[in-house]
């Protein structure tokens, strides 16, 4: 496709273990509500038209680039387009977030799935926003593609949203467990679709974010996520022409599991802000990057608070194999001007 040559890869070459010259520092859900032009844009169009409008998603995915000194960029989508490709209505509704107003609720209500989905039809317009981002950076910083992982999906398409104990979802672990394996399969299959489509368009790095890991315990893990999750690596880097797209795992919550995820094929390990990351190193080992791990509320504390927390979390990670984001998403009410003190002071670590 004729992508601008890239200027700065420094997130790549420390996914894959390299020298650079400063740690890359990227942040989880970087484009969205906690800047003021991303709401400015938000009040004229509904989410899910900005998703699947290119023009609008290349704008959002490039306002915080424009903004920052930030080492990657990551493209403004949703983990839930996969669950409207799948044939399930999904509505995001203000103060309240996604909601699926007819969930599945018994095993039989898997035949409503479009199991044959056309990944490049129903989600071309995520592709065709990746190639036109990939064009508009210039080759500024790498441009990220991401997915939810099948567990994390499941949780949605069961629950109807989100929950605080995910407990119709887990339910079908117990209670119908070849059923759950069955839809979690799907996904997958589906997924690895997904993401090879991602680079096909220009996505140069990918996510996998298993937001839900939080729920299971490590037996449950080794069932129902694990497998699904070390598949969707393999098979992507198999099928791959280019193999030297890394792919990073995030299992918030899941530091139950580390060790578990350490022998997946992914490159880079995402950290939430409850794991040690010396601790993390003893288990893993040194031929993983790691990525993370500030408490997303750290950023509500006065930037000179933030700095020395930034300049404590560096230390305990180092400098090699490392990439610096926060332990899950940034808050949508945080200041931009304390995300900046965050940036700045990894830059002087």
């Amino acid at each position: 496709m004729n992508f601008p040559a890239l200027k700065n890869d420094r997130i790549l070459r420390a996914s894959r273990g390299e020298e650079v010259d400063r740690i890359p520092v990227w942040v989880m859900r970087q484009a969205g509500r906690y800047l003021p032009e991303f709401r400015e844009l938000r009040s004229r169009y509904d989410f899910f038209t900005i998703c699947r409008t290119p023009e609008l998603a290349c704008e959002v995915t490039l306002q915080p680039i424009q903004r920052y000194d930030l080492d990657a960029s990551i493209i403004f989508s949703d983990i839930l387009v996969i669950v409207q490709a799948l044939g399930m209505i999904v509505e995001m509704q203000p103060s309240v977030g996604p909601v699926i107003p007819d969930p599945l609720k018994e095993p039989i209500d898997l035949d409503r799935l479009n199991s044959s989905v056309d990944v490049k039809q129903e989600l071309g317009y995520v592709f065709e926003a990746i190639t036109l981002t990939r064009h508009r950076l210039n080759g500024k910083v790498p441009l990220i593609g991401f997915t939810g992982a099948p567990w994390t999906l499941m949780c949605y398409m069961i629950e109807g949203g989100g929950s605080k104990t995910m407990s119709k979802a887990k339910k079908w672990l117990y209670k119908y467990p070849e059923e759950s394996k069955k839809l979690l399969q799907l996904l997958t299959d589906v997924i690895v679709k997904y993401l090879i489509e991602q680079v096909k368009a220009g996505a140069q790095m990918l996510q996998v974010f298993e937001s839900n890991a939080e729920y299971l315990n490590l037996e449950l893990f080794n069932k129902f996520s694990g497998p699904y999750l070390s598949a969707i690596c393999s098979r992507v880097k198999n099928e791959l022409k280019d193999k030297s797209v890394p792919m990073v795992v995030f299992a918030k919550g899941g530091h139950y599991a580390i060790k578990q995820i350490s022998t997946f094929e992914y490159d880079v390990i995402g950290l939430d802000w409850t794991i040690d990351p010396v601790e993390a190193r003893k288990v893993v080992g040194n031929n993983k990057t790691f990525q993370g791990n500030l408490d997303p509320c750290s950023l509500y504390g006065p930037p000179n608070q933030i700095k020395e927390m930034v300049k404590d979390m560096v230390s305990k990670f180092t400098k090699k194999r490392y990439i610096a984001n926060l332990g899950h998403g940034i808050y949508p009410d945080v200041d931009p001007e304390h995300l900046k003190a965050m940036i700045e002071a990894v830059h002087e670590c």
